[in-house]
């Protein structure tokens, strides 16, 4: 199954249902059931199936977890609960003191207390306790309600191991399933819950309380938190610019391919939404242009409006060009207003950072991008900014002149040819860098020859149209596992800009491996080239796109025997690295405020305290934003994957010199990818590259390393590593030694 680091919502839409897989394609999606955190299956269910993802095939299919007497059994709970972010949650000590404080102030005296999402218990322990502290042996009752089965039986080992069993009824349902009788016999005079994500609203926060409020809790509750503020900031930023404004961008480009020719902007566009992001990492390349503004508020102790709007007058502070709103919430967990958490950027100071922590990856900072190439805005200059939010989001409006008489609008009406990307991929695709190394690369590839037939196995867009541009005899077969219909329609939209005739490009619908020589015209493919890029898996390891290996494999009966691979070959690199943070973030948990959570390490994935033989999951990351790290050795490759032959298994080692002295937390791994035979081009996704995540493989226990001739006390200055790729999989095993 694909490891990548998912939020506690996402993975609960994705990956556990408790009901057939046929009766679950029948029922509609609704999003507040999903990601609001509420139960998706029931304990008393005999089986359940999980979606399990296949990373060289880009298929799913269900699997049945098997059960054991006591429940699902530890071997089938690791791929469930270990990439998830409850982890790097509880390991957020700022956090867990602050919702103790709260929870200790509130719950002055026996009373019903609910848990809504209620995740490990810790919450519920705590309410527990501060019944206890005030009354002795309390008459209150506290409910979890957790919807995630896995979970459940989870939280019941630990409220086992710290005696809460009977203090905690626990019960596996969502919210808005409670009946009344059944599961609660009156309501609850206190909530305790955390279903909030970086931008606030996006677990549901909204709905969960609209129902909790109506059906759930008495008139005016006890609740922790209490309030939670929105604030904002205007900024001027060309990183920020670069992931979403690429026809500005690709008009610095000199290949003269035009993914958004002028009069179809924004034909290809991220989807106006705010993007979680650690924009601590861009501090320095940030210019801010107002102070800290507050946007919206909410009480949890009263019910909320599902939407709302506000109009803000904000006084620009400097002169410069509004490229985004970046964002933030500050968390008031106590009536008083003593107890505070903030997910605030490191350049805010109080009052808008009060409880602010260390780095997490649980909670970020949102960015709300400003369409086009921003607004300029002059210094004292009275900015007008609409914001508004519905149940699970937030959006934001500039209305202003730009001087020249520019005026600001919103992205138009998504048409059907229209391409929503990631952010990075619109980064990519607006690099000037990138697409000359491409450029190049196609360019040289070319020369000498002229293919009958050109197949492009990703879904890139821009290799179609350069292929189609550079070679106009060719015929271009384009697959777009992922954007298929869509990226035909965007085609035809954009190929007289172009200059193409859509004759001499074909999308092919067909599976790859049904395919023959029919379906391609009865040419053979001269030419098969990826960037590789496949829509919908952009928080995948790096080696996930090594799918272009395995389809590569499975188009061989409609390549010529002289076929030409691009990319020819893919280089596995790897570097040890300090990761403090990000290790901090996922380090086994031990007691939790008075709470012993040992027993969910092995669950959760940790790095530390695991059983023997128990090594912790291979992670994406995207390394810049880790908080603090540092190389401390040389970049070193791993293996190398030939595309010039068929998919087969792959191993490699290597012994790594130590060259810089530090604490070693893990090895962080990329692909590069090898344009050309010649291996003069290549395209790196390292930690340098700011567009692709890392793989990283944290150390059980950080290692003290350095170099003979600089004087440290380190216990070793090399390594031995070892890895191997299963390509029935599509993973990777990574086996190291301190020498």
């Amino acid at each position: 199954m694909a490891t990548s680091l998912v939020p506690r919502s996402l993975f609960r839409i994705l990956h556990l249902f408790t009901t057939s897989p046929s009766t679950l394609a029948s029922q509609s999606f609704n999003p507040f059931k999903f990601s609001a955190a509420r139960a998706m299956s029931s304990e008393s269910t005999q089986r359940l199936f999980q979606l399990k993802f296949d990373p060289l095939t880009g298929n799913s299919e269900w699997v049945v977890i098997e059960e054991e007497a006591g429940g699902v059994s530890e071997d089938s709970q690791k791929p469930l609960l270990a990439t998830t972010s409850y982890l790097d949650m509880l390991n957020d000590s700022t956090r867990n003191k602050a919702f103790r404080e709260a929870i200790d102030k509130t719950i002055s005296k026996p009373c019903r207390v609910l848990d809504i999402g209620a995740g490990t218990g810790l919450l519920s322990m705590m309410a527990a306790r501060a019944m206890d502290s005030v009354m002795g042996d309390s008459k209150g009752m506290v409910t979890a309600c957790e919807s995630y089965l896995p979970m459940v039986k989870l939280m019941r080992k630990v409220l086992r191991l710290n005696g809460m069993e009977r203090k905690v009824k626990v019960i596996n349902k969502r919210s808005d399933e409670l009946q009344f009788g059944a599961d609660i016999t009156s309501r609850a005079d206190a909530l305790v819950s955390e279903i909030l994500d970086s931008e606030l609203l996006g677990e549901g926060l909204i709905p969960t309380l609209q129902h909790a409020h109506d059906k759930l809790l008495v008139e005016n509750p006890l609740t922790v938190p209490y309030r939670a503020t929105i604030y904002g900031q205007l900024v001027e930023s060309t990183y920020l610019w670069k992931l979403h404004d690429l026809q500005n961008n690709e008009a610095k480009a000199c290949d003269g391919i035009h993914l958004v020719p002028a009069g179809l902007d924004p034909i290809i566009c991220v989807k106006p939404q705010q993007y979680a992001m650690h924009c601590d990492s861009i501090a320095s390349e940030v210019k801010l242009l107002s102070e800290p503004f507050r946007v919206f508020e909410f009480d949890f102790w009263k019910r909320p409006e599902g939407h709302a709007e506000n109009e803000l007058h904000i006084k620009a502070t400097d002169s410069g060009r509004v490229h985004a709103v970046v964002s933030w919430w500050l968390l008031q967990l106590d009536r008083e207003g003593t107890v505070f958490y903030s997910t605030a950027p490191k350049w805010i100071s109080p009052p808008y950072n009060v409880g602010a922590g260390d780095w997490c990856d649980h909670w970020k900072q949102c960015v709300w991008f400003i369409p086009g190439n921003g607004m300029s805005i002059s210094k004292e200059e009275n900015v007008h900014l609409y914001a508004s939010h519905n149940d699970t989001t937030f959006s934001y409006h500039l209305k202003a002149q730009i001087p020249g008489g520019e005026v600001l609008h919103h992205c138009v009406n998504a048409e059907s040819f229209k391409l929503i990307l990631p952010p990075e991929r619109i980064a990519v695709y607006g690099d000037r860098e990138w697409r000359t190394a491409m450029l190049t690369a196609i360019t040289n590839a070319l020369q000498g020859r002229a293919p009958s037939a050109c197949m492009i196995a990703d879904d890139s867009v821009f290799l179609t149209l350069m292929v189609a541009c550079l070679s106009k005899t060719t015929l271009v077969l384009s697959l777009f596992p992922g954007i298929r219909e869509k990226g035909a329609k965007y085609l035809q939209a954009v190929s007289y800009a172009n200059g193409i005739c859509m004759d001499s490009i074909k999308v092919i619908e067909k599976r790859k491996s049904c395919l023959t020589v029919h379906d391609t015209f009865e040419k053979k493919v001269d030419l098969l080239i990826s960037e590789p890029f496949y829509y919908g898996i952009d928080n995948a390891l790096p080696w996930h796109n090594l799918r272009f290996w395995k389809e590569r494999t499975m188009l061989y009966p409609v390549l010529s025997d002289d076929v030409l691979i691009m990319p020819s070959k893919g280089i596995l690199r790897a570097c040890f690295m300090s990761l403090p943070d990000l290790w901090s973030s996922r380090r086994g948990l031990g007691t939790i405020e008075g709470f012993d959570h040992s027993v969910t390490n092995a669950t959760l994935g940790a790095c530390g305290d695991l059983p023997e033989g128990q090594e912790s999951p291979l992670l994406a990351f995207y390394i810049w934003q880790c908080g603090e790290y540092e190389e401390l050795s040389e970049i070193f490759t791993l293996m190398e994957f030939d595309f010039s032959k068929a998919l087969s298994p792959c191993s490699g080692k290597s012994q790594v010199k130590v060259t810089k002295a530090g604490i070693c937390h893990g090895i962080v791994l990329w692909i590069d990818w090898v344009m050309d035979s010649k291996n003069s081009i290549v395209i790196s996704t390292g930690p340098d590259k700011r567009y692709w995540k890392q793989g990283v493989k944290l150390l059980s226990n950080p290692v003290a390393v350095g170099s003979r001739d600089s004087g440290e006390d380190v216990e070793c200055c090399s390594a031995a590593i070892e890895a191997s790729f299963d390509p029935s999989t599509g993973e990777l095993d990574i086996q190291h030694s301190f020498l």
